[in-house]
């Protein structure tokens, strides 16, 4: 039960995972507001958000509570770059701590106490992802606007002591709350951010008519017309335990090294591993293989924008092999238009493979198959791109992913040194912490 797991002591290594996911969080958030500036500046301009005391990450701005909640999914979610897992299909961290921070500083609360709720958060919007996996996406749903409600409101709920009466109330308003289209994927579309943005301010507004009295429905999961049959498509979902195989939701989430959907991850890296044997004018094909799951609406090739070439398997793999990364520069909106690299993306061809597919989510595999003028062919296999639970980013990696968010996003080193140090070492105030921002 969820509400053990809360009770019971949290092991120092998920502390220490929790810590690294909140200062990932924040780099990422800080970056994406830097990259959304010229929206922020219209969305400013015409919504004309009200002022209040909370803090937008990286807009420099205060707002009050709601809009600071919204715009901080917002931002999390811009550059694609958050944490989650590939078992659930969902960004676990953005929805939660968009609204953690701001209620953790409305209340004063510490850090840890903070870190202690965004665990539970995880544990349920991944609980209930993975149960309804891959039925959801299927059916066109976005995990992450409809078990991230979830999560993100268990988690507030707990972290400013809801009675078990409150705690079920929020949980099932949030059901009714929930929802996320697929369709911010395709053709160009920037609104998958929304999807995040949405869902904390949903959460926030569950726990906020929880604690007015205001009364959901005694069974919101179950029935013909509740959230399993409706995310599903079908009744008798059997929800998964929590702490599946014995560890923490958060344990099993990947961080990102390279700035596209996870989807594109393990082909990226295996082709920033080929440059090496062949020279890009000696291409002549490029052959992914990989799970079903990963192929539609991922792999197109005319590319309409950044969001587009993040959501493309054979662009990303392209900019990997002709660049050698896969950062925040490799989707800018000037590189995007690089004529090497969409060259070399039209002759990439995206294939499911039957065994890869039944293998997933167990392995994240990409076999890439490169095809050269003179009738060669080099192959690269990648079961577990970087920043698995099972090839996780080096402490030295994670800083300089973290350091270059930062830098992107305008900020000090300085100020992003004292920020990492002051989650590092136990630093305990979520309001002197953003303070710093």
């Amino acid at each position: 039960m969820l509400h053990g797991v809360w009770q019971k002591e949290t092991p120092p290594s998920v502390i220490k995972r929790a810590k690294q996911s909140l200062l990932d969080y924040l780099s990422v958030t800080c970056a994406g507001a830097r990259f959304q500036k010229a929206k922020l500046e219209k969305y400013f301009s015409f919504a004309e958000p009200e002022n209040g005391s909370f803090k937008a990450i990286g807009t420099g701005k205060s707002l009050a509570l709601k809009e600071a909640v919204f715009l901080n999914g917002l931002n999390g979610h811009a550059l694609d770059y958050d944490d989650g897992t590939n078992s659930g299909i969902i960004h676990l961290g953005s929805p939660i701590f968009s609204l953690l921070l701001p209620l953790a500083q409305k209340y004063d609360l510490s850090i840890e106490k903070m870190l202690k709720a965004a665990i539970i958060g995880y544990e349920a919007s991944y609980t209930m992802a993975v149960s309804i996996q891959p039925m959801h996406k299927a059916l066109g749903y976005h995990a992450t606007g409809t078990c991230g409600v979830l999560g993100a409101t268990l988690a507030a709920a707990y972290m400013i002591g809801f009675t078990d009466e409150e705690r079920f109330q929020a949980f099932a308003t949030a059901c009714v709350s929930a929802s996320g289209m697929l369709m911010v994927l395709d053709d160009g579309s920037e609104l998958k951010p929304y999807n995040v943005a949405k869902s904390a301010m949903l959460a926030l507004t569950s726990i906020q008519l929880a604690k007015a009295g205001f009364k959901g429905h005694p069974d919101p999961l179950g029935h013909s017309r509740g959230f399993l049959k409706m995310m599903a498509g079908k009744e008798n979902i059997e929800l998964k335990p929590v702490l599946l195989n014995s560890t923490y939701a958060i344990e099993k989430t990947y961080t990102k090294p390279y700035a596209s959907c996870r989807y594109t991850h393990p082909s990226v890296e295996a082709a920033i591993r080929m440059r090496s044997v062949v020279k890009l004018e000696e291409v002549k094909e490029i052959v992914v293989k990989t799970y079903d799951l990963a192929v539609s609406g991922h792999d197109h090739t005319d590319i309409h924008g950044s969001y587009s070439a993040k959501m493309s398997i054979p662009y990303s793999t392209a900019a990997g092999f002709v660049f050698g990364k896969a950062g925040l520069q490799e989707f800018g909106e000037e590189i995007i238009k690089n004529p090497e690299v969409l060259s070399l993306a039209k002759k990439v061809k995206v294939l499911a493979d039957e065994n890869l597919s039944a293998s997933f989510p167990k392995e994240q595999t990409a076999i890439v198959e490169i095809r050269t003028t003179d009738g060669r062919k080099f192959t690269e296999r990648v079961d577990y791109p970087k920043g698995e639970p099972e090839n996780p980013m080096t402490d030295k990696e994670f800083k300089e992913k973290y350091d270059g968010l930062f830098v992107y996003a305008g900020y000090e080193k300085t100020v992003s040194d004292r920020i990492y140090d002051y989650v590092t070492s136990g630093g305990n105030s979520v309001r002197e912490l953003l303070e710093m921002l």
